[in-house]
């Protein structure tokens, strides 16, 4: 039997974000009311550190901590998948030893993206480093080719990086190319997990196969894609586009504000506070905060997100 055949992983999941004070440093004292958030809402598991944790603007040591007290937080009751992605492989193996050492229930790592691989031998041998660096936990390659600039052959790269790196349980696709992703979901079979990481297009790729899906919006929107899964679990696709087109709309207005700064102003309109985004990225102004909130309003999103909460717990 396969190592990464006991670690399915199934439902949504969180991509995290991380909270600070004004000051910008790092909040650790809010992860638990994090944790619970995202389990009262449904979600099945979190990814710590991603792109939507501002991973990549943290240091070694909040990444570590934060990793921590998110495991502590959750005891055990949802997933919790560490980003331990970096420019440097030597730091990315460091953070992958650590998600080993506090029991994480798994690890992934996006590509280098500042020296990138020159060819898809050299990522594989750069990503094994990381993964073989916690032999013990599933390592999931994260895949967001519009971020870093590297894309793969899913057909070459999934047998043979499994030849690499024994823990390789699968990948975090986030890409719009729904028939990469299909063909993905094929190769993998029961041996791997394709993780679906494109939040407006979930609904397709339940259609082509998917079980799993990683994303941000599902950090205060997992109730109206839950409704979607529910949907389309039981035949009732017309229905199941309707609520996916809802998610679509609200997107939509994040791209517009900007992804990160406007969905940590979307956490605070629903009575988290996230604090300040990091430098490089913006918080959203007085104004533009408004005009999010006025948007959403307009599109009936906080309705709809409601109605689908309750229809959840009915």
């Amino acid at each position: 039997m396969r190592f990464q055949s006991t670690y399915k992983v199934k439902g949504l999941l969180a991509a995290a974000f991380t909270a600070y004070y004004p000051t910008r440093e790092v909040n650790y004292e809010y992860i638990p009311k994090i944790v619970e958030h995202l389990i009262d809402i449904g979600i099945s598991g979190i990814f710590v550190c991603g792109t939507n944790g501002e991973g990549l603007s943290l240091t070694i040591a909040e990444r570590k901590k934060i990793a921590s007290e998110f495991v502590r937080a959750a005891q055990g009751r949802v997933k919790i998948i560490v980003h331990v992605g970096h420019s440097s492989i030597e730091e990315a193996k460091h953070l992958a030893s650590h998600a080993q050492e506090i029991n994480a229930d798994g690890f992934s790592s996006v590509c280098a993206f500042y020296f990138k691989p020159a060819n898809e031998t050299v990522l594989m041998n750069s990503l094994a480093e990381i993964a073989n660096a916690a032999p013990k936990l599933p390592f999931y390659y994260y895949h967001i080719p519009h971020i870093t600039g590297v894309n793969i052959n899913l057909e070459n790269f999934i047998p043979n990086f499994s030849k690499l790196a024994n823990n390789f349980a699968g990948i975090k696709f986030t890409s719009s190319a729904i028939h990469e992703y299909q063909d993905g979901v094929q190769i993998c079979g029961d041996d791997f997990d394709m993780l679906f990481g494109f939040d407006e297009l979930l609904l397709p790729a339940l259609s082509v196969g998917a079980n799993g899906a990683i994303g941000s919006t599902y950090n205060y929107a997992a109730p109206i894609y839950l409704k979607v899964i529910d949907l389309f679990s039981s035949g009732q696709i017309e229905l199941a586009q309707q609520f996916q087109y809802e998610a679509v709309k609200m997107i939509k207005l994040i791209i517009k504000y900007g992804p990160i700064p406007s969905q940590r102003a979307i956490m605070q309109m629903l009575g988290f506070e996230m604090g300040p985004s990091r430098l490089p990225l913006q918080t959203l102004s007085n104004e533009e905060y408004d005009g999010l909130k006025k948007d959403l309003e307009d599109i009936g999103f906080f309705k709809t997100l409601e109605s689908c909460r309750n229809s959840g717990k009915a």
